[in-house]
């Protein structure tokens, strides 16, 4: 299994603080995958992702959430607590 760090996400709107994530990706290893993917090899235990602070280097692990009603999703968790670190990210670059 790998670990591997997330460093940039793509949104289709990328000023807007809530929107929907449609990829994640590593801007210095050059690529970026579909949530979807990430969730299903979260899922088959075939790597596991993590994003970085910035500034203070603190590591928070993504997690996949599942709510009743609502498609899965990633979100990163530090310390046992949920947080918004990958809305911290750059925007990935275009392919």
């Amino acid at each position: 299994m790998a670990d591997v760090e997330i460093t940039c996400v793509t949104k289709p709107h990328p000023e807007s603080p809530w929107e929907h994530i449609t990829e994640l990706g590593n801007a210095a290893a050059g690529w970026k995958w579909p949530c979807r993917k990430i969730i299903a090899s979260i899922d088959a235990g075939t790597n596991t992702f993590f994003v970085l602070h910035p500034l203070t280097r603190e590591r928070s692990d993504l997690a996949v959430v599942r709510e009743e009603g609502r498609a899965p999703y990633v979100r990163t968790r530090a310390n046992g607590v949920w947080n918004n670190a990958l809305l911290a990210l750059d925007q990935c670059p275009r392919s």
